[in-house]
């Protein structure tokens, strides 16, 4: 069995059994911790394919193949995705790496998500920065809170999706139990 977080496994476990849905608040794992999960399945696929160990807490690894992990994982060269903020920071990432390619398999559009959630995640700073309340700077970015709740909806499916796909490829990995011979019948 490939390694996974003890959230992946809960995760998957409850919605396989239908113990929550993405939809509905429950004690089960959030859309959250089902995204992260999927996303490290797919992190971790796509850096093994490449011939590289995922990182992992404690793993002693090189300098050289720490880099080698962080290119292949984040992308390398000079960022394609750019945003500056009202605020006056500026936000880049990558279009290329391991990470860059989950998230275009889960949200669908890496580059609307990489907008919209930027906006999303630095609605606080905004309001901060331009002295008005959290509702006005909501208010003024409508349409990314739009945009952003419509990709994390679509992501959260996508990874639910994507983990059931792994528990039934590993439950298939399994060697079967056979009865054993010579057991007495009745």
């Amino acid at each position: 069995m490939r390694p996974r977080t003890a959230t992946a496994l809960a995760a998957l476990a409850l919605v396989l059994t239908g113990c929550t849905s993405v939809t509905a608040k429950t004690d089960g794992p959030s859309a959250d911790d089902l995204v992260k999960a999927a996303t490290q399945v797919l992190t971790d696929e796509c850096l093994q394919r490449q011939g590289l160990a995922p990182p992992r807490p404690g793993q002693q690894v090189t300098a050289v193949e720490q880099q080698q992990v962080s290119d292949a994982l984040f992308g390398k060269g000079p960022a394609e995705m750019t945003l500056r903020l009202s605020t006056g920071y500026v936000v880049r990432a990558h279009t290329d790496g391991c990470l860059a390619a989950a998230n275009e398999r889960l949200y669908g559009d890496q580059r609307l998500w990489f907008h919209s959630s930027v906006i999303v995640n630095n609605l606080r700073p905004e309001a901060s920065h331009d002295g008005v309340t959290l509702a006005v700077v909501r208010a003024r970015h409508r349409a990314e809170l739009t945009e952003w709740s419509r990709l994390r909806a679509h992501a959260t499916e996508q990874a639910a999706s994507l983990l059931q796909e792994e528990q039934v490829q590993e439950r298939a990995q399994k060697p079967q139990h056979q009865p054993s011979r010579g057991t007495a019948q009745k």
